[in-house]
């Protein structure tokens, strides 16, 4: 290799020919492209595509776990895949892998870090992978081989497994030294997917900081931070089973990780990758716009006085973070990777204000300086700037508006506890659960006043909601044994040359002559059955299993519509139906889930019944999905992205990006334009295109997920060929998408469409669930009844009632019929005017009540107060409905006779005696108006409560003269 780079610099060289991280990068994805032919390509999203286990990406393996477990599609992309070398974005952050504590307190962790990675799929494996790591660190890097340690898999005899002595012969015939090859156990030097899965054997590289012709051998893998990893070399050759054995995979592969931030730390002759141009440019922009003190200086633990450099450390990284998760479509929210999110952003914002003592908004402001820095490798970021800094600015308003809320709390629920007790583990957990309000700035605010947390409550309630997240798996793993095959049944069903089931009957329907739709039969043979994880020629009565058939009819669940349902019956046994409940597709192979009814053997030939009603109803929504899609683009504008979809027969969901709340008007916008397209009843066209050709296509909709190639496409009222004539902006004025599920022939079949829910997932993310056909009409219909029943209460409303019991009674009409209106399946558009109309008509309710309220109390007090002229202290009995009269009667009281204090009584007919009591402020604090409701109510066997001024409690009839009695005497001691 004639390499062409230009610089040729030693680490330990002065800093002034260190190569720039983003040359770093380059080199490395260039070295393997074009010396070793590895296919380049583009990092994948943070966000993880169809692997609910994960929260964010935090390997470069993660997208090809479909090529590990073997469940790739043959037709796909990634199928093809032999050499790869990418540079991944990966974030650390929640979940296993977790830095999130970390970053800051050291010089090294991060929650964003890039992932410089190479791989071989059943194509080179061990010699070639450590030749190449070799070169290029050595023969290109230039980094001094007296520095690098290899390491190797030292054995388990517990396992079985020897040493791994073929890599370690490889280093040392590349003429690494025999005492820089070490070997070491499994913790170290085997590396595994998860519990079970691909695993194998590694080789780490190791970089000693301090040289100098030293042996640092004694420091490899000891923590030490002058010895690090900056390499790991993965030989992927076994499956761990569930029993916990390992069996030989069927094909070897080879997955190799440099973390981008490590390797330039190296080659810019740094001990701190904050102090390389990956970082560096940020932390001065830190200093020049948001820190009145030093420079950052690279301070850790007692020297880093007033965790300054911490601050710098923490806010460098998790704006880095932030960027790139709002760029992916990750966005601050309340559940899963969102919620992590959250609180990276919220950990920022509080060491911005509370340590920095940086304005508003510094955070915000840092994002031009990090697409500066990342931009030219992941160019997505330049496009999304504005919106970043938008998200992170609303954001932090919120949370510094939280702040002040619960810290609010806080001080109220410390002044009613009761002294020498711990802080309620309740608030708390409400607190840090619904305010976001971080727990170690509770135990902080509690700390100074010389307050514990009740911990142990505390935790409790975190495992209990932990638990409650989780679920229970084990019902779900069950199924998966029959449904999702393992890496060596796919193996096995290869190299018996067990075909791929062809599932294009699938597509074969057409309209009848009086427009029904007419599905082809289909007729299969069973190849295999597959059971508790092991391929079987036959299922007995009652089994559970997967079958495989040559052909299929069937849907499999893919791509956010929901799989057939129906039933087959074997040809010997025409009487006996196997229903069908799943149908899922995995490496090719369609796999049926039945429960066998009788006996079913390979070699049986099926005959295939499709549920017709279920598959119409699941082609109508989806293709409704497509004609909402370009609905949402016409009125929401062009940069409207679809985030994800899921088609059943009985409704859609579809959520999409959006920089605001969509409107009523636009609502009713979208339904009008796919009302329009339902109208022209346009004609569906499908084809199936090389992949390269439908990327070409402008104005195309398509998710980030891997498609088969040749992939189908479908459009909208636009013949194909059209779409995909050159420069042609056909697919800009329809809807043109990429999709593998099935669809109407015609737009007129769907008859009607509804939005019945809209609501915000995350800031930024909307999700818009739709019926249609027969149910979207009946939406209406109901709608129509409800826009009645309001309009009737709006009317009774305005003539009025002088009777609290009446109004009373019309405020409950009205919060009984906000809540149908928030239940039923009615127009989103119409559910929202509703409920602005009946959220003003419960404020009219609630004004008219309290008016009425007040003029009672004020009749009520005038004919006590003569009754009790002058007297410092007032305590009677009147009548009143509730303690909302009597609580205002008691407030007119003190109002009219300054300097008196009030107690009242009501006793109820049910029983029950009403109390309220106001204190005059004169009295404060002897005469405290809570300790003064408690004494009274304790006499009635009841409860109180309240403040120093006003308070309330109730009791039993039984005991009212006893407290009468003693609310005097209590008044009389204290005054």
């Amino acid at each position: 290799l004639a390499v062409p780079w230009r610089w040729r610099c030693s680490p330990r060289r002065g800093s002034a020919c260190c190569p720039p991280a983003g040359q770093i990068r380059d080199t490395f994805l260039r070295f393997f492209q074009e010396r070793y032919g590895h296919r380049r390509l583009p990092s994948a999203p943070v966000r993880p595509r169809g692997d609910p286990h994960l929260l964010f990406v935090n390997a470069g393996m993660n997208q090809f776990k479909p090529i590990f477990l073997g469940t790739v599609h043959p037709r796909s992309e990634l199928a093809q895949y032999r050499r790869v070398v990418n540079s991944q974005k990966c974030v650390r952050a929640g979940g296993k892998h977790n830095d999130l504590e970390d970053v800051g307190r050291d010089t090294y962790h991060h929650t964003f870090f890039e992932m410089l990675g190479s791989w071989s799929f059943g194509d080179y494996f061990k010699e070639e992978a450590c030749s190449m790591a070799w070169e290029l660190l050595t023969e290109v890097y230039k980094i001094p081989r007296d520095r690098l340690y290899v390491t190797y898999f030292g054995g388990d005899p517990s396992l079985g497994l020897c040493a791994d002595e073929e890599c370690r012969d490889v280093w040392l015939r590349l003429g690494v030294p025999a005492s820089h090859v070490l070997p070491f156990p499994l913790k170290d030097n085997f590396w595994e997917m998860g519990d079970t899965g691909p695993c194998g054997p590694c080789s780490e590289i190791h970089y000693d900081h301090v040289g100098g012709g030293r042996n640092a051998a004694t420091l490899v893998n000891q923590g030490s931070p002058d010895v690090v990893e900056i390499w790991n070399l993965v030989f992927m050759q076994y499956s761990r089973e569930a029993q916990g054995n390992l069996l030989p995979l069927p094909q070897h592969h080879v997955d190799t990780g440099m973390g981008l931030e490590r390797l330039v730390t190296v080659l810019q002759n740094k001990r701190s990758s904050y102090d390389t141009d990956l970082f560096t440019p940020i932390l001065d922009a830190i200093h020049k716009v948001g820190c009145r003190g030093p420079r950052y200086q690279g301070l850790v633990g007692d020297a880093d006085v007033g965790r300054v450099n911490m601050a710098y450390r923490v806010v460098a990284d998790h704006v880095r973070t932030l960027c790139v998760c709002i760029t992916d479509g990750i966005y601050p929210g309340f559940s899963g990777a969102e919620l992590v999110l959250r609180r990276i952003l919220r950990r920022a914002v509080r060491f911005c204000s509370e340590v920095l003592h940086a304005p508003r908004g510094l955070l915000a402001s840092l994002v031009p300086t990090v697409v500066e820095v990342l931009g030219d490798a992941y160019p997505e970021l330049t496009k999304n700037s504005d919106q970043i800094m938008d998200i992170i600015n609303e954001n932090e308003v919120a949370f510094l508006s939280s702040l002040e809320r619960g810290r609010r709390i806080i001080e109220r629920t410390v002044q009613q506890m009761e002294p020498f007790t711990d802080f309620p583990a309740e608030v708390a957990w409400s607190l840090y659960g619904n305010l976001g309000f971080p727990l170690d700035l509770i135990d902080l605010m509690l700390e100074e006043k010389g307050i514990r947390l009740d911990s142990a409550a505390f935790n409790k309630l975190a495992l209990e909601d932990a638990k409650q997240k989780a679920g229970s798996p084990q019902a779900g793993q069950q199924k998966d044994t029959n449904v999702h095959l393992d890496v060596h049944s796919l193996a096995q069903l290869q190299s018996n040359n067990v075909p791929a089931t062809d599932d294009s009957p699938k597509y074969a329907y057409t309209l009848g002559q009086h427009g029904q739709y007419e599905f082809s039969p289909c007729q299969a043979t069973v190849l295999m059955l597959y059971r508790d994880q092991s391929l079987q020629k036959e299922v007995g009565a009652g089994q559970r299993c997967g079958v495989i058939l040559d052909r299929t009819n069937f849907y499999a669940e893919q791509g956010g519509q929901a799989s057939d349902q129906g039933y087959m019956i074997c040809l010997e046994q025409q009487d006996i139906l196997f229903p069908v409940e799943s149908v899922h597709l995995c490496g090719g192979y369609v796999i049926h889930e039945i429960t066998a009814v009788e006996t079913l053997r390979v070699g049986h030939q099926v005959q295939l019944f499709v549920n017709e009603a279920q598959r119409l109803a699941c082609m109508t929504n989806h293709t409704a999905t497509h004609m909402l899609n370009f609905a949402l683009r016409c009125v929401l504008g062009d940069n409207t992205e679809q985030r994800g979809s899921h088609v059943t027969a009985e409704r859609l969901r579809f959520d999409f990006d959006t920089k605001s709340p969509v409107t009523v008007e636009q609502l009713q916008q979208v339904e009008q334009v796919v009302q329009d397209v339902i109208k022209r009843n346009e004609v569906v066209h499908i084809a199936e295109i090389p992949l390269t050709l439908a990327r070409s296509v402008q104005g195309l909709r398509a998710m980030d997920e891997g498609y088969p190639d040749p992939v189908r496409i479908v459009s909208l009222g636009v013949p194909v060929e059209s779409v995909l004539t050159c420069d042609s902006e056909a697919a800009m004025q329809t809807s043109v998408e990429l999709c593998c599920g099935t669809h109407l022939l015609q737009t007129g079949a769907v008859e009607d469409l509804t939005i019945i829910s809209e609501r915000q997932l995350v800031k930024g993310v909307s999700r818009v669930i739709a019926v249609t056909g027969r149910q979207a009409k009946q939406a209406r219909e109901v709608g129509k009844c409800l826009a009645m029943e309001v309009d009737s209460l709006s009317l009774r409303m305005q003539q009025g009632s002088t009777s609290i019991a009446e109004m009373q009674n019309l405020s409950k009409e009205v919060g009984q019929l906000t809540k149908v209106v928030t239940d039923t399946a009615i127009p989103q558009w119409q559910r929202k005017e509703l409920q602005t109309v009946l959220k003003a008509l419960q404020r009219t309710a609630n004004t008219a009540i309290k008016k009425l309220e007040l003029q009672e109390a004020e009749e009520k007090a005038k004919s006590l107060l003569p009754k009790h002229c002058n007297q410092p202290v007032i305590v009677d009995t009147i009548p009143a409905d509730s303690l909302s009269i009597l609580m205002k009667v008691v407030n007119r009281l003190c109002d009219k006779s300054p300097g008196t204090s009030v107690l009242l009584l009501s006793p109820q007919a049910s029983g029950e005696v009403l109390c309220a009591c106001q204190v005059s402020k004169n009295c404060l604090p002897v005469f405290s108006a809570s300790d003064w409701a408690v004494a009274v109510c304790t006499e009635m066997e009841g409860k109180a409560g309240g403040s120093p001024v006003v308070a309330k409690g109730s009791g039993n009839a039984k005991g009212m003269q006893r407290a009468l009695t003693a609310a005097l005497t209590f008044a009389q001691s204290k005054l």
